[in-house]
């Protein structure tokens, strides 16, 4: 293998740093690695693969050098200036934020649920919302079998989605000083709110979990909605999923085909009070799902609890799949 050039926009960020951590994991060591950020972080060293590394501006002549592959995790507002770009100048992009993920030239991708859009890009691919991401890898196997009609979703979002920021927003309202991140303390408080209002009166995050899921399912059509809540949790995003099917379903048969489904770990033994949790999710790539009961309610439907590592599945462990696959060339 030649040593193809990876560059890390966004390395110094929470996200960037476990992006070279799982790298690292990989032994993904037969590559060139630029680590990028703003001028800020000009000059930072930073320890990765054994070697010291010296962070490196992003700018516009950044791409002029040869790079192969780009995985953005620095926002939405450096996406939009530099991912277009970075195409420009042959660099094929895995981009984190937003900015791509509903463009219908941009593959949205979750490697376990549709790898094979993969093949689609036009130069770039977008990493799907963290809170997506967890949810369906889990719904992926139920739709392909019992065909999904309808889903409601309820998330309990740990602060570490929103960054160092909303970390030490939890970290200070804890000690009862002033919220800077959340509209509102976050410790010892629960915010139905995560992003900005929409028209609809959904929020934007509510509104990526209902368009990301059909797009990455592919069924536009499909019947969704959401509400998203951040809690004083500082990592792991919980999620409640209601889940109604065309087709009836035997609950044992369910729970042994979510079990024998790529990334998913079965916890679901309610006599010994084991189902997944936050804090044991955490430093793990894995999606966890428990709480599986019959909806009686409706004439064919499940409950389940979704819990994952925002910050890893949910963001740097995806993206690093996604790359990977690329490398391979699926």
């Amino acid at each position: 293998m030649d040593n193809k050039i990876i560059a890390i926009v966004g390395a110094t960020g929470l996200v960037g740093q476990t992006v070279l951590q799982v790298l690292e994991e990989k032994n993904l060591t037969d590559f060139k690695y630029e680590l990028l950020a703003s001028k800020r972080s000009q000059g930072k060293k930073i320890r990765f693969m054994n070697k010291e590394y010296e962070v490196e501006e992003l700018n516009q002549n950044t791409f002029d050098k040869k790079i192969d592959y780009a995985i953005f995790v620095a926002g939405s507002e450096i996406s939009k200036e530099y991912a277009r770009l970075a195409v420009q100048k042959g660099t094929i992009v895995i981009d984190n934020s937003s900015y791509f993920r509903m463009d219908e030239d941009v593959p949205l991708v979750v490697p376990e649920v549709n790898p094979e859009d993969i093949k689609k890009h036009r130069g770039i691919i977008a990493n799907p919302n963290c809170s997506t991401i967890q949810a369906v890898v889990a719904l992926k196997p139920l739709d392909d079998k019992y065909k999904i009609k309808r889903i409601v979703y309820s998330t309990y979002q740990a602060v570490s989605g929103a960054g160092s920021k909303g970390i030490k927003d939890l970290e200070n309202t804890l000690k009862g000083l002033k919220n800077e991140k959340f509209p509102y303390p976050i410790a010892n408080n629960c915010i139905p709110q995560i992003d900005s209002f929409t028209a609809n009166g959904y929020t934007k995050e509510e509104m990526k979990m209902i368009n990301e899921t059909r797009k990455i399912l592919n069924n536009p059509q499909m019947k969704i909605t959401a509400t998203t809540v951040r809690v004083p949790i500082l990592n792991s995003h919980s999620e409640s999923i209601n889940v109604e099917f065309k087709k009836d379903f035997e609950i044992e048969e369910l729970k042994t085909l979510l079990s024998n489904s790529p990334s998913i770990v079965l916890q679901d033994d309610i006599s010994k009070e084991v189902y997944p949790l936050a804090v044991a999710t955490t430093g793990k790539d894995e999606v966890y799902v428990g709480r599986i009961r019959r909806d009686d309610s409706i004439e064919s439907g499940i409950n389940m609890w979704v819990v994952a590592d925002n910050i890893r599945k949910g963001a740097a462990s995806n993206a690093v799949q996604i790359l990977e696959l690329l490398i391979n060339k699926m």
